[in-house]
């Protein structure tokens, strides 16, 4: 009996430990809602900022903070520790400590495919084509999660980048290298395009140059793979992003070069463009970085009144418009949130990804009129004379691709 009446109170002894040790779900609620209003003020756009806390155990009350920037770390305890909230923060501003020194990074495939989340089956982010040079911030699952020149961070496979410590990133920076400028086409083994293929590339893959001899460049990918392209589908990289500024002509010469490709969600490249991986490429192609996504591209350049009484008005649009304009959609036209994106050509036509990439016009009666852009279109932004500016940036001014790195 009385080895019973010990072992019920031992019982009870560790139920009210157990208790006791549990944190008041008011603390943790209120900890999520000051994560919230941080979260919100420094990393409202998910896209181009990191933000994730994670409880990691309850007796104490710690939390995992990952984070893109380290003033959000510094508010979230001030918040906490005004509060007299006891909970410990263990955050890593990213890259990741596990990285080591290896914290750059080079696309190493002529398109690697980014997403979401560090799985194949998570939806698809954007592209990045070789020789693009990454920041690298973290792994996960044989994926990295990777920000991009136009500050789009997502996760590639591991086999898509090249790693790189400051050393030898800022090696491949100072390096000659070629630019490909057919839309499509291959390197080979050999000097010959009779040899056999290394490697499909695409417009825009960067590669360095080891030599030039017979018509050929003989060039070296950044896993060290070695392969010539002819001389007639690539230029020096050097000349071609001291190029004067682009004007109209060049970007919808650009544009028109991508007619039929189909649309895929997140592409950038031949291989499938959406909307605004269109665009974005039709001025990269031209030596100008432009911000990502449709409703991020809406909020730089010169904006365009092409409005009367608060809705868009298409005679005043063809007076306002030029070529090289970016025209935007909205699908909800209560809310206005910008869905999609084309390039303006002139006399009411533009050129879209929609389903392929295509021509059409907002004028009612054109052979090639589109009644659902034309009614949802709500803004228009002029990039070519914002190029400069901190969004609409030239490649040779681009903190990515200068020969050293902070």
């Amino acid at each position: 009996m009385k080895k019973f009446f010990s072992f019920l109170g031992f019982v009870l002894f560790v139920i009210s430990y157990s208790e006791a040790a549990q944190p008041d779900s008011s603390v943790i609620k209120r900890v999520n809602e000051l994560s919230g209003i941080v979260q919100k003020k420094y990393a409202p756009d998910m896209r181009v900022e990191y933000y994730q806390l994670k409880q990691q155990t309850t007796a104490p009350l710690t939390y995992k903070l990952e984070l893109s920037r380290q003033e959000a770390a510094t508010e979230l305890k001030a918040l906490l520790s005004s509060e007299n909230l006891s909970v410990q923060i263990n955050e890593e501003v990213l890259p990741s400590g596990d990285l080591g020194e290896k914290i750059y990074g080079i696309a190493n495939l002529s398109v690697i495919n980014t997403r979401y989340g560090p799985d194949h089956a998570a939806e698809m982010a954007t592209q990045a084509g070789l020789g693009t040079p990454l920041k690298v911030l973290k792994k996960e699952r044989g994926h990295y999660f990777v920000r991009t020149p136009d500050n789009y961070l997502s996760w590639t496979e591991s086999a898509g980048v090249s790693l790189m410590t400051k050393a030898e990133f800022e090696n491949w920076q100072t390096a000659e290298k070629v630019i490909y400028t057919d839309l499509y086409g291959q390197a080979y083994s050999e000097a010959s395009e009779a040899s056999l293929p290394v490697s499909d590339l695409v417009a825009g893959n960067i590669m360095q140059l080891i030599s030039e001899s017979n018509g050929f460049y003989k060039i070296s990918f950044p896993d060290k793979r070695i392969a010539y392209i002819s001389v007639k589908r690539a230029r020096s990289f050097d000349q071609w992003k001291y190029l004067p500024d682009p004007g109209a002509d060049q970007i919808l010469r650009t544009a028109r070069n991508f007619l039929g490709i189909p649309y895929l969600w997140g592409g950038t490249s031949v291989k499938g463009m959406d909307c605004s991986g269109f665009t974005k490429t039709s001025y990269f192609l031209n030596g100008i970085v432009i911000p990502r996504d449709a409703s991020q591209q809406a909020l730089v350049g010169e904006k365009l009144d092409i409005h009367e009484d608060d809705s868009v008005n298409i005679a005043k649009s063809l007076k306002t418009l030029k070529a090289g304009d970016l025209l935007f959609f909205a699908a909800n036209k209560k809310t206005k949130r910008v869905t999609h994106t084309a390039i303006y050509i002139g006399n009411g036509e533009f050129i879209q990804a929609a389903g392929l990439v295509r021509i059409n016009s907002m004028i009612k009666g054109a052979k090639n009129y589109d009644d659902f852009q034309s009614r949802t279109m709500v803004g228009a932004r002029r990039m070519l004379t914002a190029i400069g500016d901190p969004e609409v940036t030239r490649v040779n001014k681009h903190p990515y691709y200068q020969r050293y790195v902070n």
